[in-house]
């Protein structure tokens, strides 16, 4: 199985680098850990580059109950640096509502995560609407398989986002991303995932469209790593990439 996880790779790299010069690229660092086996908490630090260097900055703290094996309810909460078209940077905070879902089925891993997103407080009163930094409600399925004996686990989702607000542009999709990508097995308790991201906006007036290379580093504090963790983490079972 390894010349497929290379055949995915080459495909893979073949988009990534083709885009990026009119792309951005998004790193993320984070900790997580554990208080109980069923509530697990992380704190991740993101930053998002385009061609005008840094664009977007933001930490985020988030909390993850595992109510049943299939459902997991999580809260974030990010506070974001955000570049504006002066070049300067705008603070506003974000509270993330989400219901995770996941289904085994021999080596897939079926999942979604919704998503209910609102701001504290505008960018600058911006008046466009913003899917990143307003209220959204965001549909994200995903799959992901556990290629055995490899440290490859290959995943792909496509996210849909949706304006709930009452205006001349509301009440509709906005956006959808699209991503493919893998998290990788490593020893011990780091965590490591990397793919593409195709954003484009839709039902809006000059909408636009980003080609984005993703790259997720995570340390587990937790001491109670199980195999049921291991497998979780490599068929997708935990979020690749904050978005």
């Amino acid at each position: 199985m390894r010349w497929i996880s290379l055949l995915f790779f080459t495909l893979a790299s073949t988009a990534l680098f083709s885009q990026l010069q009119s792309g951005r690229v998004w790193t993320q660092i984070g900790v997580k850990g554990a208080v109980s086996p069923k509530l697990v908490w992380s704190i991740d630090v993101t930053n998002r580059f385009g061609s005008d260097g840094l664009e977007t900055f933001f930490t985020q703290a988030s909390v993850k109950y595992k109510l049943k094996k299939w459902i997991q309810p999580s809260l974030d909460y990010r506070s974001i640096l955000d570049k504006d078209k002066y070049k300067n940077y705008t603070l506003s905070h974000r509270l993330n509502v989400n219901a995770n879902f996941k289904k085994q089925v021999n080596r897939f891993s079926l999942g979604a995560r919704l998503r209910y997103q609102s701001s504290f407080q505008s960018l600058q009163g911006s008046k466009k609407y913003d899917a990143e930094f307003d209220k959204a409600i965001r549909i994200k399925p995903q799959i992901a398989y556990d290629i055995k004996k490899s440290g490859f686990g290959p995943l792909c989702s496509i996210e849909y986002f949706y304006n709930p607000n009452y205006s001349a542009l509301g009440q509709r999709f906005t956006k959808y991303r699209f991503f493919i990508g893998t998290q990788v097995e490593l020893n011990g308790t780091h965590e490591l995932a990397f793919g593409y991201i195709f954003d484009r906006e839709i039902n809006t007036p000059n909408p636009d469209t980003k080609h984005i290379l993703s790259v997720s580093y995570s340390y587990n504090l937790s001491s109670m790593k199980k195999d049921d963790d291991k497998k979780e983490k490599k068929s997708g079972g935990n979020d690749h990439f904050n978005e």
